[in-house]
């Protein structure tokens, strides 16, 4: 019987080594924990990737930066806070000396989406099993129709399917305010208000079932069910609000007046200001992102499918996360992820190549390892420790086969019901529909085949470069 990992004693180990004094702050991605360090020549990585459940490290943009894996790094990284004082504050000084703005801002969105990335991707899941379960050619295998769903099922795998949509602004506003360092409660009011039963929902209005309430006969009042953009800025602007108003607030005041402001504010805005103009334009972007992955020949899945293992290697492709919960919130379907998830496979067989041919049996034990994590959905290990150390051919190899299969994906009109999953767990977002899984795995298997006959032919030559890859394990 295997032994559970001891989180708190990671937690003591990595900071041993890296060294108490010398980090200024920490924070966590999905699969990352985040270091700002002052001095990271004093770090030995090495040391730090023996610790249990390390799969590898890296610095980049300022930040000190060790793959733990998706739900190992939430416990390390809760244990590290209860042990030290970093402090949560000190978290947007992260890289700020060497990212830039842009990456800064897109950092910390993606901080505010990651929370929210498990309970998505649950809902995706219920969704698929409802697809199958309630699908007429599998109810008429078991000699029943449709009809014969009794209602408290139908209605019980309803509520575990449209609940987190419906109030999916409610936790970003939470979110929202966490992140800023408002008071995460009053984020979550003010999100559940803006899909209050008393306005009418959004979804009804944009299916003509039900119409706005005109405000002063001019602005249309409706629910914001989906609206992601909407209850972000809400929720940003709230809990600004709130830490300049406890600043200037009586203490005797403080406690009931200071969530009534903000409460009062925020929803006069949402729903008078950003929600009629950011709704329209969220609408509109959404559309033309759907256009842009739906271009003939399949030159939309071409190009992200190229971009997004570069937007990976410079840390910009937390901004995708925002995008995809748009597009599950409005369509019901996420074709953005499916695109993107061929860099898995294509990183995987690259990686895999590469070890397989070494001369050099601590490289190929380690790239091994590496392509086994990113089957399992981390990809730092085989991108930064392999591919990216073996030189342009092996990225380019990568990037290519990365393209092809996302364009092929975008050609048949695949496209996920969920996000949160990668390579050999990812075909569960497509379970809903049989066309749907049995294209997307023909092709994740022809986009690993390709990537890793590619890399035997055109990058391993020469040996002599492989065998001096240091690969981080």
């Amino acid at each position: 019987m295997s032994k559970l990992p001891n989180y708190q004693e990671i937690a003591k180990k990595i900071v041993a080594i890296v060294g108490d004094d010398n980090i200024v702050s920490a924070t966590h991605c999905a699969t990352r924990l985040r270091l700002q360090v002052k001095d990271r020549k004093a770090i030995d990585d090495d040391q730090v990737e023996e610790v249990e459940e390390v799969k590898g490290v890296f610095y980049n943009a300022g930040q000190y930066q060790i793959i733990l894996g998706a739900g190992i790094v939430n416990k390390v990284y809760a244990e590290l806070q209860a042990l030290y004082s970093f402090g949560e504050a000190s978290k947007d000084e992260i890289a700020r000396d060497e990212s830039s703005a842009l990456q800064r801002g897109v950092r910390n969105i993606a901080d505010i989406f990651v929370p929210i990335i498990p309970i998505l991707g649950a809902t995706g899941l219920f969704l698929g099993l409802k697809g199958v379960l309630f699908n007429e050619t599998v109810l008429g295998a078991m000699g029943l129709t449709p009809d014969a769903i009794p209602t408290w099922l139908s209605a019980s795998v309803t509520v575990l399917t449209d609940t987190a949509f419906g109030f999916l602004t409610a936790f970003i506003c939470w979110s929202a305010f966490k992140k800023v360092g408002g008071l995460p409660i009053i984020g979550f009011l003010i999100g559940l208000m803006l899909v209050s039963p008393a306005l009418p929902n959004a979804y009804a209005v944009a299916g003509g079932t039900a119409e706005p309430i005109m405000a002063f006969g001019v602005i249309p009042l409706v629910g914001y069910q989906g609206s992601i953009l909407t209850a972000l800025i809400t929720g940003i602007i709230g809990a600004n609000l709130e830490k300049k108003l406890r600043k200037v607030m009586p203490n005797a005041m403080d406690l009931i007046f200071t969530p009534f402001v903000v409460i009062l504010v925020s929803v006069f805005i949402a729903l008078f200001v950003l929600g009629p103009l950011v709704h329209g334009f969220e609408a509109q972007a959404v559309k033309l992102i759907e256009m842009f992955l739906h271009l003939p020949f399949g030159i939309g899945g071409l190009i992200i499918g190229f971009l997004y293992p570069i937007a990976v290697m410079t840390g910009m492709h937390h901004m995708f996360i925002m995008i995809e919960t748009s597009l599950i919130a409005s369509t019901g379907f996420n074709p953005l992820i499916t695109v993107c998830a061929m860099y898995g496979f294509a990183n995987a067989a690259v990686c895999l190549a590469i070890a397989l041919r070494t001369n050099s049996a601590a490289v190929k034990t380690a790239g091994i390892s590496a392509t086994v994590t990113q089957m399992l959905g981390i990809s730092e290990p085989a991108l930064f420790g392999v591919v990216m150390r073996t030189g342009m051919k092996a990225i380019g190899v990568m990037l290519a086969s990365s393209a092809l299969g996302g364009m092929a994906l975008s050609l048949l009109g695949i496209q996920a019901n969920s996000y949160g999953l990668a390579v050999l767990l990812s075909p569960l977002m497509y379970i809903y529909d049989p066309y749907q899984l049995t294209m997307y795995v023909v092709i994740g298997i022809a986009t690993f085949i390709l990537a890793f006959v590619l890399t035997n032919v055109l990058v391993m030559g020469n040996e002599t470069i492989v065998t001096k890859v240091k690969i981080q394990h």
